[in-house]
């Protein structure tokens, strides 16, 4: 059995990997960390796991890694690239921060506010969109966990910025429920604020922008990119709008995601428009897709905790550690 490491357990991302790696039968969790709740059992913290994980919280600084075959790191932007140095090249990492995302340091500072990591360890981090990315995180020892609303974006354009399908700007406008925003409180995140409202953030600044166009490479087709608030706790829908340079076919556009994704078990192609409640608790993506006279609007949904953050995290642990992508992942979502 694998042993498992988690730094930064008790966020929602890091009790999402709890619930995935408890099924997962090739793997032991070992060991997992909060600074705020060291000492207490993660049963006192997240009543829903008690009697499934007998553990205690450690601070970091009691971190195991010459125990550990892979380590998770959960942490808040910023905290990853100081404890990475310090550890085994040999030592599995996936990094659900941003914090290895982005190539360019002076991007990294405009949408971070962060002094970037060394030159030396972001190079030494794969960019771990699976579908994307598989042969290199295949033969990684280090990678960094995508963005919810990148994953959600980049799978939805891929396929057509690969071809040249689109003539000028692609808009995007995507919402984000409010487990997004993690699990410290705040004024925007606030139950009375949030309930029954939607509004826009970070305009133009949202972080995992550059994650976009720099996986995307294509300078003379500008990504507009609007993130949202939503009346809802799990779940990214993402609408993308674009001109392309020719008319096709609702067929022409189903068959292209086909030649791009028909192999990936997490992919789905809806005809139609996807729903957001028919993805929730998985690690699957639905895309979907409407055309008229040269026009064209994507759509795609995931969970934000799951495909945006864990269920991906586990997806790149089981191609580095060698085991089947889906194992611990192929659940079905949970509706209703």
């Amino acid at each position: 059995m694998a042993q498992i490491g988690i730094a930064g357990g008790s966020g929602y991302g890091g009790v999402e990997l709890v619930h995935i790696l408890r099924r997962h039968p090739q793997v032991e969790i070992a060991w997992i960390s909060s600074q705020q709740h060291a000492g207490k059992k993660v049963e006192e913290v997240y009543p829903h796991l008690r009697g499934l994980l007998d553990l205690r919280f450690s601070p970091i600084e009691e971190l195991p890694a010459s125990r550990l075959d892979v380590l998770f790191l959960g942490l808040p932007h910023g905290e990853a690239m100081k404890i990475v140095p310090g550890l085994d090249q040999d030592l599995v990492i996936i990094d659900l921060s941003g914090d290895f995302r982005i190539a360019d340091p002076k991007t990294f500072e405009e949408f971070y506010h962060l002094p970037p990591p060394s030159p030396k360890e972001q190079k030494s981090f794969v960019y771990g969109l699976t579908e994307l990315k598989r042969e290199e995180i295949r033969s990684a020892r280090r990678v960094a966990n995508p963005g919810c609303f990148a994953s959600a974006t980049l799978l939805a354009l891929y396929p057509l910025f690969k071809e040249n399908w689109i003539k000028g700007p692609v808009f995007v406008d995507s919402k984000t429920g409010s487990s997004g925003a993690g699990n410290s409180p705040g004024a925007t995140t606030h139950h009375p604020w949030r309930s029954h409202s939607l509004f826009p953030y970070k305009p133009f600044a949202h972080q995992h922008l550059p994650e976009i166009t720099q996986l995307l490479n294509k300078p003379d087709t500008p990504v507009i990119f609007q993130t949202y608030s939503a009346p809802f706790v799990r779940g990214i829908f993402a609408s993308h709008y674009m001109e392309l340079g020719k008319s096709v076919t609702d067929q022409e556009v189903a068959d292209l995601y086909e030649s791009y994704y028909g192999s990936d078990f997490f992919i789905r192609w809806i005809p139609g428009c996807p729903n957001v409640s028919f993805v929730r608790h998985s690690n699957f993506v639905d895309i979907g897709a409407a055309t008229q006279k040269g026009y064209l609007i994507v759509w795609s949904a995931l969970d934000n905790l799951q495909k945006g953050a864990a269920g991906q995290a586990v997806q790149n642990m089981n191609l580095m550690c060698g085991f089947p992508e889906e194992t611990g992942l192929d659940t079905a979502p949970v509706h209703p």
